[in-house]
């Protein structure tokens, strides 16, 4: 009885691939671990508009209930966020403070503008 019961190692293969099938899923397999080299290269040095704050822009996250909360400025928006920041003490103003600075928008230069 065990030998009826008992699987081969034939039995447990299936049936064998073509060599046009077998083609097939070696391009598929192929165009996978492109698309996820490719992701990886893009997401490693593509750029991040939303980056650290440099060259005029502000950026940071500030933490609420309901998660985070992006503050993002360039330009004028910049300058007249860190104009306000640098005349008030409430929380977004002081996390907003060396962000200016990182940002080269100093106490000097927002007010002068």
């Amino acid at each position: 009885m065990y030998s009826k019961t008992s699987l081969g190692a034939d039995q447990l293969a299936g049936p064998s691939l073509s060599t046009r099938g077998k083609r097939i899923l070696i391009a598929v397999g192929a165009v996978i671990v492109a698309l996820g080299v490719g992701l990886g290269i893009w997401s490693a040095v593509g750029h991040d508009k939303y980056g650290a704050s440099a060259n005029g822009c502000v950026n940071f996250t500030v933490a609420s209930s309901t998660g985070g909360s992006l503050i993002h400025y360039c330009g004028a928006g910049a300058k007249s966020f860190c104009r306000s920041a640098y005349r008030h003490d409430d929380r977004i103003s002081l996390l907003g403070r060396p962000q200016c600075e990182d940002a080269g928008l100093t106490p000097a230069k927002v007010s002068a503008s």
